[in-house]
C-alpha cells in the first residue's frame, strides 16, 4: 500500500488559486509512489486531527498567504501579504502530529516559513536584494543555490550547488528550534533550505518549487522520491510498533 501524504488545501478562501496550486503537488507525490490526501482548511480541528492521525507523513505547499507576523513577534511590513489563519491552523494541526509521531515533513515555499515559525523561529518579511527571488513563477531558473557538504539535502539532490526556481518574497531569518539551514543563494546567501537536526526524523524544508520541474529536473525528482521512502519506512515502524502491543 502506497503511503498516505498529508497535503493542506493551499489557501483556505481562494479556491481558484488553491485547485490550480494542488494538482502540481498530488501528482509530484503520485509520480514518487504515494497516495496524496487532501486536507481540509475550514472544518472543525476535531475532524481534521481524525484525517491527519491516518495519513504517513506531511507536505506543507506553498501560498498566496503570508504567515502572520505576530506569530514571531514582529510588526506587520507593508510588503506582508494577509495572513490565511484556516491554512495555519491546520499546518499546525500537522507539524504537532508529524513531531509527536516522527512521520516525514516535506515543506515547500510557504511550507518552509511555516516550519520555520512554528519551531520558534522568525522570517524576514520582505527580501531586498538585486537577485529577484520571485521569477521562478515565469522562468525555469531564478538563480543557483550552495548546498551545505554532507547534509541531507546533498546525499538527495547529489551535488553542491544546483539550480532552482524560486519563487517567494519572505525567507527564514532566525532559524528555528532543531532545524539547520543547509542551502543558500549562491547570489545574496538568501536561506533557500532547512532540514531537522535530528538523524531519525525526515524534516526538509525548500523555498523553491520541485513541484513544478519534477518532468525535468532529476534533484527535484529525487527530493520527492527522498520524502516517499521515509514515509515508507516511517509507515513500516509505526505498523511493527502497534502489533508489538
Amino acid at each position: 500500500m502506497r503511503p498516505r501524504i498529508a497535503i493542506p488545501i493551499p489557501h483556505s478562501s481562494d479556491r481558484e488559486y488553491a485547485e490550480r496550486a494542488l494538482p502540481q503537488y498530488e501528482r509530484a507525490v503520485q509520480m514518487a509512489g504515494g497516495e496524496p490526501v487532501r486536507i481540509p482548511v475550514d472544518g472543525p480541528p476535531a475532524e481534521i486531527m481524525k484525517q491527519i492521525e491516518r495519513c504517513d507523513a506531511v507536505l506543507l505547499p506553498g501560498s498566496k498567504a503570508d504567515v502572520d507576523p505576530e506569530k514571531y513577534g514582529a510588526v506587520k511590513d507593508p510588503e506582508t501579504a494577509p495572513a490565511d489563519s484556516g491554512r495555519d491552523m491546520v499546518d499546525e494541526l500537522l507539524l504537532q502530529d508529524a513531531y509527536n509521531m516522527r512521520k516525514p515533513i516535506l515543506g515547500i515555499c510557504y511550507g518552509l516559513q511555516i516550519l520555520n515559525v512554528y519551531r520558534t523561529g522568525t522570517l524576514l518579511q520582505h527580501i531586498h536584494s538585486p537577485v529577484d527571488h520571485a521569477v521562478g513563477r515565469k522562468l525555469a531558473v531564478a538563480h543557483n543555490i550552495a548546498v551545505t557538504p554532507k547534509s541531507k539535502l546533498e546525499e538527495i539532490v547529489g551535488g553542491l550547488q544546483i539550480p532552482v526556481n524560486s519563487s517567494h518574497h519572505q525567507s527564514a531569518e532566525v532559524i528555528g528550534d532543531g532545524l539547520r539551514v543547509v542551502a543558500r543563494s549562491t547570489e545574496d546567501d538568501v536561506v533557500e533550505a532547512l532540514e531537522g537536526a535530528s538523524p531519525d526524523h525526515f524534516v526538509l524544508a525548500v523555498q523553491w518549487h520541485p513541484e513544478r520541474s519534477v518532468d525535468d529536473d532529476e534533484p527535484s525528482r529525487a527530493i520527492f522520491r527522498a520524502f516517499i521512502e521515509a514515509a515508507k519506512t516511517q509507515r513500516a515502524k509505526l505498523a511493527g510498533e502497534f502489533e508489538a502491543l
